[in-house]
């Protein structure tokens, strides 16, 4: 029993989780949530249309230093929240190439071509639908993965694939949103403001000035890019790539280094020694040891790189709020004012449904494949070829990036239904068939 508690048991049993499989479990819980909010968005606008258009299109007023914008209360959520969201991606891709699955050209060079593979064949086929038709402008719609949808799926088979098949994923989903980020940036931008773009630049090299000179506290970087959202919003690019530059600024090293860290913990848990072999079952009986517990935990928040706190403390917020939120409020599909073989048959619900079902897994496939055989490289940690086509199938749920590029692709009502139908139809297939492949695959 006393073996039970020792603390190397303790420590051991926690150590067992990574920091990639913290990541992964707390996005896939996420995904769950997200599917409910999708589901309930789906179910309300359809008993109730009215209501539902009603409530999310209520306009709401911010104003800052004379500068007054007034939008919708999903508008809000698109162009605010989901500039936390694309924050909290900023800060995962910086890891990722810092440190992760993409910090080593060679590693990283299956999940990238991977990414590129999943957004061009996608948008080829979207194309091929839609050419002449005058809706081209949704080729941007089936290029993204929502990662908290597909790692949920990955999540109910468990132990049934391999720990590569999970990194794999990831890492080209991440890169995917680093792609889909780029494509929203170059192609769904109108007309420049030069001076409010020119402000925006100066909030950008304010950011620098803060990295530069060790700033490591994340308030100052959170106003600058509150100050930042607005500029880039007048400038007339999309607001949300405000969070996407601020993460590239967020300081990933700590203020103290690994040995500075490891020489203070060594002398502090040298203080914590039990004579008779048990401590006690609370550490305010002792308080030398309660001492050096509290030196060692400001230690680790001395060591903890702003990037690595700002991402962890972000992730909930966009997980279990800000993404349910956007799929309460864009997920809605009104199916009574809509003709059913119309609505399943346009050009654009076909190029969206066939590009994440069919173009997503096969040009993650394809790309992965050429890429492998010209590099002489290997899979990733034993993961079979069939893995990486039911991986491709969990590629093609686009919903959260899907949705949010639609709504900047399409001001018609109806071609925005017919797109919402198009991602839903595309993602749930490719749910379904991704699952089942994974499933049985070996």
């Amino acid at each position: 029993m006393q073996d039970l508690k020792s603390p190397v048991k303790v420590v051991s049993k926690i150590m067992q989780m990574t920091a990639f499989q913290y990541f992964f479990t707390r996005i896939s819980q996420a995904g769950f949530l997200l599917f409910g909010s999708a589901v309930f968005a789906f179910i309300w606008s359809n008993v109730d249309s009215a209501g539902y258009d009603h409530f999310w299109h209520q306009e709401l007023t911010v104003s800052l230093a004379g500068f007054v914008l007034t939008h919708s209360l999903v508008h809000w959520i698109n162009d605010g929240l989901m500039t936390i969201f694309f924050l909290t991606v900023g800060l995962e891709i910086k890891r990722e190439l810092l440190v992760g699955g993409l910090s080593d050209p060679r590693r990283a060079a299956l999940p990238v071509a991977a990414a590129v593979g999943g957004m061009v064949f996608p948008a080829v086929i979207y194309l091929f639908f839609t050419w002449g038709t005058g809706n081209e402008a949704g080729w941007g719609i089936p290029m993204a993965t929502d990662i908290a949808f597909s790692l949920a799926v990955l999540s109910l088979l468990g132990d049934k694939v391999p720990f590569g098949v999970r990194l794999f994923l990831t890492a080209f989903a991440i890169a995917d949103d680093l792609g889909a980020i780029l494509v929203i940036a170059l192609f769904y931008t109108p007309a420049i403001d030069l001076a409010a773009l020119a402000v925006a630049a100066g909030i950008v090299c304010g950011l620098w000035g803060l990295n530069r000179f060790g700033i490591r506290h994340s308030l100052p970087y959170i106003l600058l890019c509150i100050l930042l959202w607005f500029a880039v919003a007048k400038a007339g690019l999309h607001p949300t790539v405000a969070g996407v530059i601020t993460a590239l600024f967020i300081p990933s090293t700590g203020k103290y280094d690994t040995d500075l860290f490891l020489e203070m913990v060594s002398k502090r848990l040298e203080n914590i020694q039990c004579r008779d072999g048990s401590c006690g079952e609370s550490i305010l009986v002792n308080q030398s040891h309660l001492n050096a517990v509290q030196e060692i935990d400001l230690a680790c928040r001395k060591v903890v790189t702003p990037l690595q706190r700002l991402e962890h403390g972000l992730s909930s917020w966009v997980g279990y709020l800000v993404l349910p939120l956007f799929a309460l409020a864009n997920g809605g599909v009104a199916l009574t004012g809509l003709e059913p073989v119309a609505a399943l048959t346009d050009p654009i619900t076909l190029g969206i449904a066939v590009g994440l079902v069919v173009g997503k897994p096969l040009g993650i496939f394809i790309f992965t494949f050429g890429i492998a055989k010209i590099l002489k490289t290997g899979l990733i940690q034993g993961t079979s070829w069939t893995q990486i086509l039911g991986a491709g199938l969990l590629g093609g749920i686009g919903f959260t990036m899907s949705l949010f590029v639609s709504n900047l692709s399409f001001t018609e009502f109806v071609n925005l239904e017919y797109a919402k139908i198009g991602i839903m139809i595309g993602s749930f297939i490719s749910a379904g068939a991704g699952y089942t492949l994974l499933r049985w695959s070996r």
